[in-house]
């Protein structure tokens, strides 16, 4: 058996997935479509980029992460059943996307989250050395986002589908109680709520471009990680938070029901009462690690190529 990934070159965490099967699947991978038996587009915003009439050959396996019904536009509906014809099954990482695929399409889908490499989030002790590290006072608060906010069109709009607007709610409210309170940001398009921040005097540190070593100390400074998003396909820093022992709590999204604990989910109307809960995320998560994760890839692709 033989699969074939398609490329994606875009410095984003499917890079990083693509990557670690290759070297961890290396038996079963190719670099040439023509050799594989299953083709699997993990990437389907890049599907255009692979042949049609090698597709046509195949069994395709397409992952979805997750749809946004707010944007999902005619343009959008289009480009999905244009590819929809060449793909025979569907994957995605939360039942909650697979229920949104199932709007759209019959063919079956599997639910398998993606693996977490462990190498690169961990848990680390000394959490007074790494906020001297990045000039963090050991006094603060410091509550975590790490995900992009503001829309690319504008550099002004917020990103509504990851919540930012709730976050600056929830954030003014926790100002409130928490004295010391300072945000900590990463990555790009953060606009928005630095501008809210400068507005209301909510104390920050921006961390824009990162790697991933980085990544997982500045998690591991924090007092708490907040996703507030309305649409989800994982996200990552469920998983990334879980395995670094970051206290997390979580809008219910994406995968958040399954490996979060109960309390640690919230709402707008009771994300006052929500608690984060470390040893039961820590818990959840240790079947995804590797080379655990991959395991259920393993024989979804048998499967596939059985029967």
């Amino acid at each position: 058996m033989k699969i074939y990934i398609n490329s994606l070159k875009e410095d984003w965490v499917v890079d990083q997935f693509i990557a670690e099967w290759n070297k961890y699947r290396i038996e079963i991978q190719t670099n040439q479509i023509n050799e594989a038996d299953i083709v699997w587009i993990i990437a389907p915003w890049t599907w255009k980029k692979i042949s049609k009439r090698k597709l046509k050959n195949k069994k395709v396996l397409c992952t979805i992460h997750h749809i946004d019904f707010e944007k999902f536009n005619k343009k959008e509906q289009d480009e999905f059943y244009k590819r929809d014809k060449y793909v025979n099954y569907y994957h995605t990482i939360s039942q909650k996307t697979k229920i949104q695929i199932q709007r759209l399409t019959d063919k079956q889908i599997f639910v398998i989250p993606f693996w977490l490499n462990q190498n690169n989030f961990f848990n680390i002790e000394e959490k007074d050395l790494l906020k001297e590290k990045y000039n963090l006072s050991k006094d603060s608060y410091l509550i975590g986002s790490f995900q992009r906010d503001t829309e690319g069109a504008d550099l002004v709009s917020p990103k509504l589908s990851k919540g930012p607007d709730r976050l600056l709610q929830i954030l003014k409210a926790k100002k409130e109680t928490i004295s010391n309170m300072e945000i900590i940001l990463t990555g790009r398009r953060r606009n928005y709520l630095i501008n809210e921040f400068k507005k209301i005097g909510i104390r920050y540190k921006y961390f824009e471009m990162v790697n991933t070593k980085q990544l997982n100390e500045l998690y591991n400074t924090l007092d708490l990680y907040i996703v507030s998003s309305r649409v989800e396909g994982g996200p990552r820093s469920l998983f990334e938070c879980a395995v670094t022992k970051t206290p997390i709590i979580s809008t219910d999204v994406g995968f958040a029901s399954e490996l979060l604990h109960p309390s640690s989910i919230y709402n707008m109307e009771n994300f006052q009462k929500a608690l984060p809960n470390i040893d039961y995320a820590y818990r959840n998560v240790q079947e995804y690690m590797l080379p655990m994760g991959l395991k259920s890839f393993d024989s979804l692709f048998r499967d596939l190529y059985e029967n």
